[in-house]
This record gives C-alpha cells, sequence and structure tokens, in this order.
C-alpha cells in the first residue's frame, strides 16, 4: 500500500514539472512575439520624427510602421525610398532595426545583460535556447558568444570586402559607411540598400555586371542564411561532414540544391539574349538572393511567368533553422519532401543520412506548410480582390513577405493600407515563425492521458 501510494505521488510530481515546463516554454514563446512587437513600434516612433527623414517632415505612422516591421522582420520592402527618403538617423535606426532583428532581440538582450555583469537565470536561457532553435538548454551562453563574435567577424569582414567599390564610387567616408550597411543587411538577409541615389527602388542593379560586388554580396546571404548552430558545427569539426548534426547536413545539403538547381532553370529559361558570363552571374545571383535577402540586380518584372513562379517558390522555403533568414525554413522543405520520398517507396520511417526522424518533425513541418501556404494564397487573393491587380503579381509580393525576402515586382509602395497590413502581418508572422504564434497562443494538451478510438481513414 505505501509503495502505491509513493508511485502515485511520484506520477503527481511528474506532472507538475511537466506542466511547469510547458508553462516556460509558453512564456518562452510570448516573450519572443512581445520583444518584437516593442522592437517594432520603437522603431516605428523613431521613424516617425522629423530627424528621421531628409525633408525633417513628420513620417505617416503607417509607413514608419511599415518600414520598422520590414526592417526588424529583416525583410526588404519598402515604401519610401532608403537612399532619398530617410536621412542618417533614419538609415541608422533601419540598420539597428536591422541588427537587430537578424540576430534575434533575445540574443542581444543576453548580451546585454552578460556584458552589464548580470547572471543569466535559467528563464532567459530557455527564452534563448527557443529563440534560436538551440537542440538544448546546456551551453546556450557559450553559443550565444560564438553568435555575437561570428556575426561581427563576418560582418566586418564583409564591409572590408566591399570597400574597394564603394570607396572608389563615393568617396572614403560614405563609401565606408555604405560597405557596413550593404554587408549588414545582407549577412541578416535584409535587402535594404541605399542605391536609390542612382534610381530610386533600383537595388543593386547599378552593380549588376561587377562580378566582385556580386560574389561578396552573395556570399554574405549565404553565410547569414545557413544557420548559426550549422557554422557551430564546422567551426567545431572542420570539414568532417559525417561529424556534424543531421541539422546540419540537411540544412547544407538542401540549401546547396535550392542554389544549383534554380540557377541552372534560371540560365536556361531566363536571361536569354545576354552574354554569357552576365548570365551566368544573373541567374546564380537571383537563384541566391530570392531565399530570403531581397537584392535584386535585374528587373523582375520582365521575367517569364515560370521564373516567377520558381522564385516565389524560393522565397516560400527561406533559409535554415537559427539563421538570419525567414520562411519555412530548408529543413522542412527537406523533412516533407523526405516524407513523400518515404511514402513512395512504402518505407515505415522517413531516414537521412542513415537516421531516423521523429515522427513529431514530420508533423510539424507538414503544419508548417500547411500555414504557409495559407496565409500565401489568402494573402495574395485578398490583395488581388482589393487591388484589382494580377494574382501572380500579389502572389509575389505576398510570398516576399511572409519568406521574409524583400523582392517585389514594383506594387508595394502603390498599395493603399489595408494591403500595406496584411504584408505587415505575413512579415512578422515570417520573421517569428508560425509555430511560435501558435504554441504562444494555443496550452498544450501534451498533459491529456486519454486517447480517442482509433479508426483508419482513405488518403489518397
Amino acid at each position: 500500500m505505501f509503495k502505491l501510494k509513493k508511485l502515485f505521488k511520484k506520477a503527481d510530481n511528474d506532472k507538475i514539472r511537466k506542466k511547469r515546463t510547458l508553462s516556460q516554454s509558453t512564456r518562452n514563446f510570448r516573450i519572443i512575439i512581445i520583444s518584437f512587437l516593442l522592437l517594432i513600434l520603437v522603431g516605428a516612433i523613431l521613424l516617425m520624427l522629423p530627424i528621421s527623414s531628409q525633408e525633417r517632415t513628420v513620417t505617416k505612422f503607417s509607413d514608419a510602421l511599415f518600414t520598422s516591421v520590414s526592417a526588424t522582420c529583416v525583410t526588404g520592402l519598402v515604401v519610401k525610398d532608403t537612399a532619398t527618403y530617410w536621412s542618417v538617423f533614419g538609415k541608422a535606426v533601419i540598420i539597428t532595426l536591422i541588427q537587430i532583428g537578424g540576430m534575434g532581440v533575445i540574443t542581444i538582450g543576453l548580451a546585454i545583460i552578460t556584458i552589464s555583469g548580470k547572471r543569466i537565470g535559467m528563464s532567459q536561457r530557455s527564452a534563448m535556447q527557443e529563440s534560436i532553435s538551440a537542440p538544448q538548454i546546456g551551453g546556450i551562453i557559450k553559443l550565444t558568444s560564438f553568435i555575437l563574435r561570428t556575426s561581427a567577424i563576418i560582418e566586418l569582414t564583409g564591409a572590408l570586402l566591399l570597400m574597394p567599390v564603394f570607396i572608389r564610387d563615393l568617396g572614403v567616408l560614405k563609401g565606408i559607411l555604405y560597405s557596413f550597411f550593404h554587408s549588414i543587411s545582407a549577412f541578416c538577409n535584409a535587402g535594404f540598400d541605399m542605391m536609390g541615389f542612382v534610381e530610386k527602388f533600383s537595388s543593386l542593379c547599378s552593380y549588376s555586371d561587377n562580378v566582385y560586388f556580386n560574389t561578396v554580396i552573395m556570399l554574405l546571404i549565404i553565410v547569414g542564411g545557413i544557420g548559426f548552430l550549422t557554422w557551430h558545427d564546422i567551426g567545431t569539426h572542420k570539414f568532417q561532414f559525417r561529424k556534424y548534426s543531421l541539422q546540419s547536413k540537411v540544412a547544407l545539403t538542401t540549401s546547396a540544391i535550392l542554389i544549383i538547381l534554380p540557377a541552372i532553370f534560371l540560365f536556361c529559361l531566363e536571361y536569354t539574349d545576354m552574354p554569357l558570363n552576365n548570365r551566368i552571374l544573373y541567374s546564380v545571383f537571383q537563384s541566391v538572393t530570392t531565399r530570403t535577402a531581397g537584392f535584386n540586380t535585374t528587373d523582375l518584372s520582365q521575367m517569364g511567368e515560370s521564373g516567377t513562379l520558381i522564385m516565389i517558390l524560393l522565397m516560400l522555403v527561406g533559409g535554415s533553422p537559427g539563421s538570419t533568414a525567414g520562411g519555412m525554413k530548408t529543413t522542412t522543405f527537406a523533412v516533407i519532401f523526405l516524407a513523400a520520398i518515404t511514402v513512395f517507396s512504402r518505407k515505415k520511417d522517413v531516414e537521412c543520412f542513415k537516421r531516423r526522424i521523429p515522427d513529431e518533425a514530420v508533423r510539424n513541418a507538414g503544419a508548417i506548410l500547411f500555414m504557409y501556404m495559407f496565409l500565401f494564397f489568402s494573402g495574395g487573393i485578398f490583395i488581388s480582390i482589393y487591388e484589382q491587380l494580377p494574382l501572380l503579381t500579389c502572389l509575389f509580393e505576398t510570398g516576399s513577405a511572409v519568406g521574409t525576402v524583400g523582392l517585389t515586382l514594383g506594387i508595394t509602395s502603390t498599395l493603399s493600407l489595408p494591403s500595406k497590413i496584411v504584408l505587415m502581418l505575413l512579415m512578422f508572422f515570417g520573421r517569428v515563425g508560425g509555430l511560435t504564434l501558435i504554441y504562444a497562443a494555443l496550452p498544450s494538451n501534451e498533459s491529456q492521458t486519454s486517447r480517442m478510438p482509433l479508426e483508419k481513414i482513405t488518403i489518397g
């Protein structure tokens, strides 16, 4: 009898611990969402100030809010040309929002706490784990330090590599400032640029033929989109690929495939009337930048429907978990693809690199795919009907927003307020993440012990 009571008491204690863990996880997700919302609001208020615009006039709240959301969510969609509308102060606010949004609000917050010498508790460590999708809470402070150091080194290196080009064209001081701005924007996959002095909303078209400049920008985009956890694996195991975690292997392999195959497709079907060198450069750059970076070196409105559709699909996939990029993530796409292959081959388990992928991961991937598709299509259909614009053009815009890419076919600045609100919601959703919003809003049912009767249903 005593042993039975002890077992019941142990079971009750386990339930209490589980509920505490679940409630802590929910709080973490809510902290992430609230921190992003507060950063967006502060950014919007700062951008409204007369000092933020070149004409020293108050910017409309809707325009300031849209810019703040786009910068914080590292998207790059703009309603005001960054170079010609915003002052030096306004540009400083934008690049600060990009830096914090790309690194993660929680990451920057922990860095500030560490510098101040205060002790970081378990709740902050847990929030950081959720923020960067780390596999475990142990060693999270060292991982945070690695992220900050690596980001600083990469952004500084990128700026130094861009300086010869910008200093040559803009002078020393302006060239240095432009180099740092574009290095941070590229690494954070933000897509904001300051080339509007050449032509408004022209992005990097003025450097479309510069192989050196394009290569540096592409490398920054790829490095930022691979993910900090993958770079930590690379730093630890160097080039011993077999020792990498399954997530790193999947992220690297999928990223390489999603750069090479679309580049070949664009080379074969687009830019066919250009010299070979330009054709290769344009194809590779658009394949890289479509994965949430948001820069463009050609007029995307001149692209065919097949090329536009391929770019939409790439924008929805996005970068890798724990990176500066948005989108569904490369691992989500890979798991969905592998699950389909498993069904086609009539295997029992989803496998990759001689490892079995948990059923929970497959379910989560399916849920994320459904949510992104629903938001992508519903947003595009709404804008198309409301603005009386072609559906494919609007789907490109919503795919760019929910994938936090920033590419556009030229309609962003012409949209009315309801359509801009839709884009802002999609950008926020795409950066914070679908499961984060769901888990923060809905209580978990993992503690339930009863299960419904099983009954089969025909699929397909």
